[in-house]
């Protein structure tokens, strides 16, 4: 059976699903709002669950890219808890499937990743395309794009995000909910003077800090394990990475009315993280110190309601458009990129004839709730930020 997938947004779920539906042999074709890949977003937690699709759907050179430009191993791949001055108030395992013990699955700068999934797609990457509406005209759908433009094709799928224009209609039940709480996302370059100085927790897997007056911090060390230029050199020549080097992705859980947040300049946010630290332990305020003002964008903690379920069609979604959670669990990039893996692999079982193309877009989204949902339901759980809080109706293996 032959069929064209059309996909809406050029995240890394997006991204992964067409290296899948290429790697499938189905046509497809990916269209993005923005101009090229942004630089907003820093430090991914991966596990199996997203390294897994990614070796499903990428290329195997591009998959031994990812895995040479990810962190390198950590003493423990852990979430752990520490108060200001260091100490470990306590840890817990990360969730998702069994992973690799030699070269495990570990973290990855998000713009990397996703210049990596955009290597080989050229005809299909369609920048400069905001979709505003879709129409289904019999066996087509229709994809429509704010300058009267539009695309054709068997299969439309919504991987545009949270505020997904697809889903406001698929699905208008489907609720944003915000949660009232509201950070900072910066980045702080270090060197091994100062790692050597940091607490060790700090160097864990990733970590929350809290400290006098109810303040917040959380901190992920990205160190590849391979200078990322020299690694595209030798596995794809021709692709071109920026250059990373180490550094310290640095969330802050900030108390600024959303006026004040939004419209405060960098310079004014970096103070505000600065004067949170001043109490705590001497390194880890010379780690805040050496945050890029330019790096800091603000952000609001939001996330979608499960949906019941549905009736599949020829338009289904993955990722934030339709599971978005708060990054309690690190499970959001990981589950984008697995359902891009599954419905990958459904679309390839229909294109070649082992199931009719809805019962595979339904058995996709089917085992989606089954597998992604109860991670949702547990990151909006007042206790996911305990160390000891491990869902029992997670359905996935801890380590």
């Amino acid at each position: 059976m032959s069929f064209h997938v059309l996909i809406a947004g050029g995240g890394i779920g997006g991204l992964c699903l067409a290296q899948g539906l290429r790697r499938n042999g189905i046509s497809c074709a990916l269209y993005e709002a923005t101009p090229g890949i942004g630089r907003a977003g820093y430090r991914l937690h991966m596990n199996a669950a997203g390294g897994g699709a990614l070796q499903e759907c990428l290329p195997a050179n591009l998959y031994e890219l990812y895995m040479q430009t990810s962190r390198k191993n950590p003493r423990r791949e852990t979430f752990t808890m520490v108060d200001h001055l260091g100490n470990e108030l306590g840890a817990r395992p990360h969730i998702g499937p069994p992973n690799d013990a030699e070269r495990p699955h570990t973290a990855v700068n998000r713009r990397t990743l996703r210049q990596i999934m955009c290597a080989g797609l050229g005809d299909v990457l369609h920048f400069g395309h905001t979709v505003t509406g879709y129409e289904l005209d019999g066996q087509k759908v229709r994809l429509q794009f704010a300058d009267g433009s539009s695309a054709e094709g068997d299969v439309l799928v919504a991987a545009d995000g949270i505020n997904s224009v697809i889903r406001g209609r698929r699905l208008p039940e489907v609720a944003v909910l915000d949660t009232g709480m509201r950070g900072l996302y910066s980045m702080a370059p270090v060197d091994g003077e100062l790692l050597a100085e940091l607490p060790p927790p700090l160097l864990d897997g990733f970590v929350q800090a809290t400290g006098p007056g109810a303040t917040s911090f959380s901190f992920g060390l990205f160190d590849p394990r391979r200078p990322i230029d020299e690694a595209a050199a030798d596995l794809a020549p021709g692709i071109e990475l920026d250059p990373i080097n180490p550094y310290f992705m640095i969330n802050f859980s900030i108390r600024l009315s959303d006026a004040e947040l939004f419209s405060a300049d960098q310079q004014r946010l970096h103070d505000e993280m600065r004067s949170a630290v001043r109490e705590w332990v001497p390194a880890i305020r010379k780690l805040v110190d050496r945050v890029d003002p330019a790096s800091i964008f603000p952000t609001s903690i939001r996330h979608l309601a499960p949906a019941e379920p549905w009736a599949p069609s020829r338009v289904t979604l993955l990722g934030d458009a339709i599971h978005a959670m708060p990054p309690t669990f690190g499970a959001g990039a990981n589950s984008a990129l697995r359902d891009a893996g599954v419905l990958a692999g459904e679309l390839g079982r229909a294109a070649r004839g082992d199931k009719d193309l809805l019962t595979a877009i339904g058995d996709f989204e089917a085992n989606m709730r089954a597998e992604v949902f109860p991670i949702l339901r547990a990151s909006v759980d007042p206790r996911a930020i305990d160390h000891d809080f491990l869902p029992d109706d997670i359905p996935v293996v801890r380590r």
